[in-house]
């Protein structure tokens, strides 16, 4: 049996990081969140998954860690971006700095 994903940040906290990122124009930790929903997903996929195959358990268990392993990291990639931009962690909330970088860019138009 393949155990449960322990996770940093919940599925509500990651689309919240991913719509700041869409409003804010600021898509890298967005892109972050969206591969962490992603790994989730193939995760529980093989958690699962029902398969008659031979070796079909051992197929899943190695996907499985490898989705485990993969979700881990980048859970501590974004809370090293957030931290680096200076996000409010408890309301998962662009810093102001870079809100007023995309005010300006977009005052600036395209070049």
């Amino acid at each position: 049996m393949i155990e449960v994903l322990a996770c940093r940040y919940s599925n509500a906290q990651l689309e919240r990081i991913a719509e700041q990122g869409m409003i804010y124009l600021c898509a890298c930790p967005a892109q972050v969140a969206r591969q962490i929903l992603s790994a989730r997903e193939l995760y529980d996929y093989q958690r699962n998954c029902v398969g008659g195959g031979a070796g079909d358990e051992r197929v899943h268990a190695r996907i499985a860690e490898a989705a485990r392993f993969a979700h881990a990291e980048l859970e501590r990639c974004l809370d090293d971006v957030l931290d680096l931009e200076g996000w409010d962690k408890a309301t998962l909330t662009m810093p102001e700095g870079l809100r007023a970088l995309r005010d300006r860019t977009l005052d600036n138009g395209p070049t």
